[in-house]
């Protein structure tokens, strides 16, 4: 038990979440989401296509038990710790950053849970709406999330043909985004 608590099998386990976090994270800062899609390239824009490359990793492994299940919330912990050491970065004091990760947190599950069902329903127009609703609040009209929509769909069929067996050996491929 020791040895699996504070040896080598922790460290290994480590180097794990590190890369899929790290895929994780390259999906959400494809420069097409940013240059072609019209993302805002801000912390929020950025905060958003992370928060939404992590759901369909979540999506991914949602169910899987074992292994799978631990991967999973560690990498939602990871997410979570990356979120808060950004805000310091961005200045935000001790005082302010619990209530912003509160924020933020709320804003991620109710993200998750607009995509999710969506995605359940194989419903085009309403994951269209609730990533506009999402990415650009303030755009009124945005054409390109129906390509972001597209993208989604198109990752959440790539992430279940993946096996679950090599994802929690530390290799997840999502497919990159194409130029309009």
């Amino acid at each position: 038990m020791f040895q699996r608590l504070f040896g080598r099998e922790r460290h290994a386990n480590r180097a794990i979440t590190e890369a899929l976090y790290a895929q994780i994270v390259a999906a959400a800062r494809q420069t097409v989401l940013y240059s072609d899609w019209n993302v805002p390239d801000t912390p929020l824009g950025r905060f958003e296509m992370l928060s939404l490359h992590m759901f369909l990793f979540q999506h991914r492994l949602r169910g899987e038990g074992g292994v799978a299940g631990e991967v999973a919330q560690v990498l939602i912990d990871e997410f979570f710790m990356d979120v808060e050491h950004s805000l310091r970065e961005l200045g935000i004091g001790d005082v302010g950053v619990p209530k912003r990760m509160k924020k933020l947190a709320k804003m991620f599950y109710g993200r998750t849970a607009a995509y999710d069902d969506a995605l359940e329903r194989n419903d085009h127009d309403a994951l269209v709406a609730a990533l506009a609703r999402n990415v650009r609040p303030d755009a009124g009209t945005w054409p390109q999330a129906t390509h972001l929509a597209g993208y989604v769909a198109d990752v959440s069929r790539r992430l279940a043909e993946q096996p679950t067996e090599s994802i929690v050996s530390g290799t997840v491929a999502f497919p990159m985004a194409k130029t309009i």
